[in-house]
């Protein structure tokens, strides 16, 4: 199911990356959600723990290295050295099932390995999940699908990545999407997350850092000063490449009250999650311009469960004004056409961490511009409201 070690998001070789180098003897827990709360068996649980041993085996190939240090130079050289020598420990993926028979997983390790699960471990989920639901897709009909949903990219001039690894239906399936975006699309698809499959088509891999990187500055430095301190440090790792900042883990009104003139000149752009396109739209464009910046000089990427008729909406409101591009990640590579199917509704995301193993655990939270996607403590739910003014 996971046909690389590549086989995952740029985002999350960047931030390993940057606990790499910065924070080297940081640990963290990556705790599984099924937002769905969807009932499963002992033989799923089985079948799951042995996808887990196969991802076990994966190692770095020497064409991969080569790749690698050849086209993402803004990570070290040091660190796809070490990549070479990385291997997922199945025995670290703690899996079962609760009284209910919902399906719980969590991993434990050093920053710079646990975050490089969470990827593949949701695919292996929403693919396994697929394949024990009896769920077989017809090619030709999830292709038709897309080009339809290419049709209006390409009419419309909207550009967008592919961002779908997650969820995706199957491995199989997600490799004939990209293939296809390659084909029908190349002048508004400007890349995929995916980095086997940008090696694999001649794409460019897209993206920057995840809600992770700001909570795990929560933990250990603080609500106030986490999501300034979070930008310094990605500052201080990539000097300006990878300079679209995600801005909604904390909310995006918290983000933009603590964003420095500094910050926003520095960055090529935003990323929104969570919360209604024009209105973080009109946030992002407020603040620019009390700083004196042009916001058509910077881009906006919408990335909230997007599909292409409400992106169409959003870039033809905010055309002109700002640059807006999309990361549009279920509704491409988990639309195969099958009556009345579902879509996985999972995520894994840190729940705890601390800066070695000599200080105590801290619990991190993430507090979504969508009260759907908040994840964490109640406590310190109000901790955070508490001391980010929320709701103020």
């Amino acid at each position: 199911m996971i046909l690389s070690i590549l086989d995952n998001d740029l985002y999350k070789f960047s931030t390993s990356n940057a606990y790499f180098h910065l924070y080297p003897l940081a640990e963290g827990t990556f705790k599984f959600n099924d937002r769905a709360a969807e009932v499963y068996d002992e033989s799923f649980l089985e079948a799951l723990k042995e996808e887990f041993k196969k991802l076990s085996q994966l190692s770095l190939g020497e064409e991969e290295f080569e790749y690698l240090v050849g086209n993402i130079k803004y990570i070290s050289r040091n660190y796809w050295e070490w990549l070479r020598g990385f291997r997922f420990d199945a025995d670290k993926i703690n899996a079962y099932l609760d009284e209910q028979g919902h399906l719980q997983i969590e991993v434990t390790d050093y920053l710079y390995k646990v975050t490089l699960y969470e990827v593949p471990v949701l695919a292996i989920v929403s693919e396994l999940r697929n394949r024990v639901n009896g769920m077989k897709v017809n090619l030709d009909v999830a292709i038709n699908i897309l080009d339809e949903k290419l049709k209006i990219a390409n009419d419309n001039a909207l550009h967008f990545s592919e961002f779908g690894t997650r969820r995706r239906f199957s491995s199989k399936l997600h490799e004939h999407i990209v293939a296809r975006l390659k084909e029908k699309c190349p002048k508004y698809c400007a890349g995929t997350s995916n980095v086997y499959f940008a090696m694999k088509f001649g794409m460019t891999p897209i993206g920057t850092f995840p809600h992770e990187w700001v909570m795990f500055h929560s933990g250990v430095f603080g609500y106030k000063r986490a999501n300034y301190l979070s930008l310094e440090n990605w500052i201080k790792v990539y000097d300006g490449a990878l300079g679209t900042a995600l801005m909604d883990t904390f909310t995006t009104v918290s983000f933009l009250r603590t964003l420095t003139m500094k910050q926003a000149k520095l960055l090529d752009g935003f990323r929104q999650d969570s919360g209604d396109e024009i209105e973080v739209g009109e946030a992002v464009i407020a603040r620019l311009k009390e700083f004196g910046i042009d916001p058509s000089s910077k881009i906006i990427v919408f990335s909230n469960a997007l599909d292409f008729p409400r992106y169409k909406k959003v870039a033809d409101y905010f055309r002109g004004r700002i640059k807006v591009s999309a990361g549009i990640g279920t509704n491409i590579t988990c639309d195969p056409g099958i009556e009345s199917y579902e879509k996985a509704n999972i995520v894994m995301k840190l729940s705890r961490c601390r800066m070695s193993a000599k200080d105590p655990w801290e619990k991190v939270i993430k507090i979504s511009d969508d009260i759907g996607k908040h994840m964490g403590d109640a406590r310190e739910f109000e901790i955070a409201s508490y001391e980010l003014h929320l709701g103020e």
